[in-house]
């Protein structure tokens, strides 16, 4: 099986869909998914990016160049973006006492306080007022 076939079957099991569903999905014959998924047919570069957007993981993760999964939105306007949002969040006086050692922190450092930001985030996506925290 092929790296890029083994990762595509991973992230679809994960997200359990078979694979007629994620055939459908990305545009392409469940037969074709079928022998990419067993190495028995190479991803052309326009289906790379196809699944790389669906799963939202980068073509390199998909081609095994890294074990990484990062989006490739990762980097540019959407890091960008994100690290606007954080370090609102964390010179906000409510939350700044937390993070107050974020600004002067090694890179590696802030790297892990930005990864816990994104995991906090997405915990609370769709809680609403009243839901009790870390809830949905």
């Amino acid at each position: 099986m092929s790296i890029s076939g083994d990762r595509i079957r991973q992230l679809r099991e994960t997200r359990n869909l078979s694979q007629i569903e994620l055939a459908n999905r990305i545009g392409i014959n469940n037969s074709v998914l079928s022998r990419i998924e067993s190495g028995r047919r190479p991803v052309a570069d326009s289906e790379i990016n196809s699944f790389a957007d669906f799963f939202d993981v980068s073509g390199d993760y998909l081609l095994g160049r890294t074990n990484k999964k990062g989006s490739a939105l990762d980097n540019g306007e959407l890091e960008k973006k994100e690290q606007a949002e954080f370090e609102a969040f964390i010179n906000n006086p409510e939350h700044g006492i937390f993070f107050r050692d974020y600004l002067s922190a090694p890179e590696e450092r802030r790297e892990e306080m930005r990864e816990i930001f994104k995991i906090l985030q997405d915990k609370e996506r769709g809680r609403k007022p009243g839901d009790i925290q870390g809830e949905n």
